[in-house]
């Protein structure tokens, strides 16, 4: 067995734990450079009522405030499934180097019952001279 199995089996484990709590199924782990598991976390977003209360979020966030960057670039993330949006950018920003998902998310999909249309259009970009005021500057 490979590390990357190990954890991940671990992240399993953790996924398996929220669900027995009344949580979503999803669990995950950051491992640092040497191997030692940092911290893990787990779906807590019906016992928290948090809808963003994902493991991978709870996680990036820890990381983004307690590691220094490159701990957090030599540091991989393993979880249950793979990270969605929300937690992808949040995952980006907090400098971790790698990720390890179990399901993808495809197969999470193949697993839900099939969803209706998206409850939120999404309409832009619009009044780009305007918006982009505040923002020219900032990233240099």
């Amino acid at each position: 067995m490979t590390d990357d199995e190990r954890f991940l089996r671990r992240a399993i484990e953790l996924a398996a734990s929220a669900r027995e709590g009344g949580d979503p199924p999803f669990g995950s782990l950051l491992v640092g450079p040497d191997g030692d598991v940092l911290a893990e976390e787990r779906n807590t977003t019906i016992r928290d009522a948090d809808i963003t209360a994902h493991p991978e979020l709870k996680l990036a966030r820890w990381a983004a405030r307690e590691l220094d960057p490159a701990t957090a670039a030599a540091t991989t993330m393993y979880t249950s499934c793979q990270p969605c949006g929300m937690c992808a950018g949040a995952i980006e920003r907090s400098g971790l180097g790698r990720v390890v998902f179990a399901l993808s998310a495809g197969q999470l999909s193949d697993l839900k019952p099939p969803a209706g249309p998206p409850a939120v259009r999404l309409e832009g970009p619009a009044l780009y001279d305007e918006a982009r005021r505040p923002v020219e500057g900032y990233y240099v």
